[in-house]
C-alpha cells in the first residue's frame, strides 16, 4: 500500500524545521527543491496495490537510491551511518524536522528496487536528464562500451568444482540424505593443490588435483540426482552437470554459479585482459557534457551492434535522436542508424573541404572526452563492480549510476548560479551605492560653488 508523502512546508510549534535551519545555498538543498517530487509519486503509484501495510514514502525510497548513487555509499553504510549524521540528506528525503534512527531498513532499498524494476530506475534516469533542460537537447553526442564487472571471483574450473562439492554437500544436510563421502578436507586440500600451478615443479601435481575435483564434483551430482526426491534442485543440478562438462573452449561458459548469465569480455586492457560482467554503453553530449543513455546487453555483443538499441533509449528519453553519434573504430561498420549519422575517425575524403575536415577533427577531438565520464561513472557513482542480482541489477545499477552523475552536475550547476545570482545582486547594490556618492559629490561641489 502506498504512503502519503509528508508536507515540508507546514510549521512546527514545537521546534524549527529543517527549512529553516539549513543553509539554503548548499547544493543538496538547492537539488531537493529542484527535483519534481510529485512526478515520481504519480509515476510510481502503479507498483503499489490499495491494500496491505502502508510502504515507505516514495520520495523517502528514491531520494535514497539518489543519494546511494551521488556518493557512491552501499544500502548499509547509507542506511545506518550516514542518514542520523547528515542532515541535508535527511530534508532531501523528506524529513521536516530532524530524526534519530534509520529511515528503513538497508533491505527495504532492495525491495524497492525490485518493485519499481528497470522501468522504475528510468524513469529516475529520464528525471535526471529533463531537469538539465536544453543542455541536454545537444543533437551531437558521443558513445563509447565498457565493461560493468559482476561481484564474482576470478573464475577457474577447480573453484567452480569446489564450490560444486560444498554445495552438494549442503544440499544433502538440508534434505536430510546421508552421503557415501562428504569429501570436505579432502576437496580442501586438493583446491590448495591447484596453487601456482604453472610452476614447472608443480604443474603435474596441480593437473590432478584439478581432474580429481571434476572427478568428486561429478559423483557427488550423480548421487544426489539418485536420492533427491524427483523435482527437487532440477535447475541446479542441471547447471552443475553443464559446468563439469565445459571445456576450455566451449561456447556460452559459465563463470559464476551464483550469476549464470555472467559472460567474458576482452577489451584489449594491458592492466586487466579479461573482465567478467556485462558490456555497456554509454551516451554523452558532446557540448553539454550529460549522460543521454546508459544500457548494459544481456550478450557480448559487437559494438556496432550496440548503437540501434542504445540510440532507441535516447530517443526515448529525450524525444528525439541525435544528428550525429561519434564513436571509435571498434564500432567499424556502421554508416547510419535510422536518421542519426554515425562519424568514425577515418583518412579525410578528397571532396572534403578545409571546413569540412576542421569539423571532423573537432568532433572525433571531442569524442575523448567520454573516456573520463565513463571513470567518473565507475569510480564516483558505483559502476565499477555490480552487486545487484542478475542481469535486471546489471540494468538497474548502470542506470541509476548514470542518474547520479547527472544529478551531481545539476547540484554544480545550482551552486555556480546561485552564486551568480548573489554577485550579480551584489553588484547592482554596490552600483546604486557608488551613484549616490557621486550625486552626493557632485551636491556638495555646486554647493561650494555657489556660495
Amino acid at each position: 500500500m502506498r504512503c502519503k508523502n509528508t508536507p515540508q512546508n507546514q510549521l512546527n510549534f514545537l521546534a524549527p524545521t529543517l527549512r529553516e535551519q539549513l543553509n539554503p545555498n548548499h547544493e543538496l538543498y538547492l537539488l531537493a527543491h529542484e527535483i519534481d517530487w510529485d512526478y515520481f509519486d504519480t509515476e510510481f503509484r502503479k507498483f503499489y496495490s490499495d491494500k496491505g501495510r502502508p510502504a515507505h514514502p516514495i520520495r523517502l525510497m528514491t531520494s535514497l537510491l539518489i543519494l546511494k548513487s551521488i556518493y557512491n555509499l552501499s544500502d548499509e553504510r547509507l542506511v545506518e551511518e550516514h542518514w542520523e549524521m547528515n542532515v541535508y540528506f535527511q530534508y532531501f528525503g523528506g524529513a521536516v524536522i530532524q530524526v534519530w534512527g534509520q529511515p528503513c531498513a538497508a533491505s527495504d532499498l532492495v525491495h524497492f528496487r525490485q518493485r519499481i524494476g528497470e522501468e522504475g530506475v528510468e524513469k529516475i534516469f529520464k528525471h535526471s536528464i529533463d531537469k538539465h533542460g536544453k543542455d541536454s537537447k545537444d543533437t551531437h553526442v558521443s558513445i563509447d562500451s565498457t565493461p560493468q564487472e559482476k561481484n564474482i571471483t576470478y573464475p577457474t574450473d577447480s573453484k567452480l568444482a569446489k564450490k560444486i562439492i560444498d554445495r552438494c554437500v549442503k544440499k544433502a544436510k538440508k534434505s536430510k540424505i546421508t552421503l557415501r563421502r562428504s569429501y570436505k578436507r579432502t576437496s580442501k586440500q586438493l583446491l590448495r593443490d591447484t596453487y601456482n600451478g604453472t610452476h614447472p615443479k608443480r604443474r603435474k601435481k596441480a593437473n590432478a588435483a584439478k581432474r580429481k575435483l571434476k572427478t568428486i564434483a561429478g559423483r557427488l551430482v550423480r548421487e544426489l540426482e539418485r536420492k533427491l526426491p524427483q523435482g527437487d534442485y532440477v535447475k541446479e543440478l542441471e547447471l552443475f552437470k553443464k559446468v563439469l562438462a565445459q571445456e576450455r573452449n566451449s561456447k556460452h561458459k559459465i563463470y559464476s554459479l551464483h550469476e549464470p548469465e555472467v559472460y567474458c569480455m576482452s577489451k584489449g586492457k594491458a592492466h586487466k585482459k579479461y573482465e567478467y560482467g556485462c558490456k555497456a554503453s554509454v551516451v554523452l553530449t558532446q557540448n553539454t557534457g550529460i549522460i543521454v543513455g546508459a544500457m548494459p546487453f544481456k550478450t557480448n555483443l559487437y559494438d556496432g551492434h550496440t548503437l540501434e538499441p542504445v540510440l532507441n533509449q535516447v530517443k526515448r528519453l529525450i524525444s528525439k535522436p541525435p544528428k550525429t553519434a561519434t564513436v571509435d573504430r571498434g564500432y567499424k561498420g556502421k554508416q547510419n542508424v535510422g536518421s542519426t549519422k554515425i562519424q568514425m575517425p577515418k583518412p579525410p575524403l578528397k571532396k572534403d573541404t578545409a571546413y569540412q575536415k576542421r569539423k571532423k577533427r573537432k568532433y572525433h577531438r571531442r569524442r575523448a572526452a567520454i573516456e573520463p565520464i565513463i571513470s567518473h561513472l565507475k569510480n564516483d557513482h558505483r559502476a565499477a563492480r555490480n552487486f545487484l542480482k542478475g542481469q535486471v541489477g546489471d540494468s538497474v545499477n548502470f542506470m541509476i549510476a548514470a542518474a547520479g552523475f547527472n544529478f551531481k552536475k545539476l547540484m554544480k550547476k545550482l551552486k555556480n548560479h546561485k552564486l551568480l545570482h548573489f554577485c550579480e545582486v551584489l553588484g547592482y547594490y554596490c552600483k546604486i551605492i557608488f551613484q549616490e556618492k557621486q550625486n552626493q559629490n557632485l551636491k556638495h561641489k555646486l554647493a561650494l560653488t555657489y556660495f
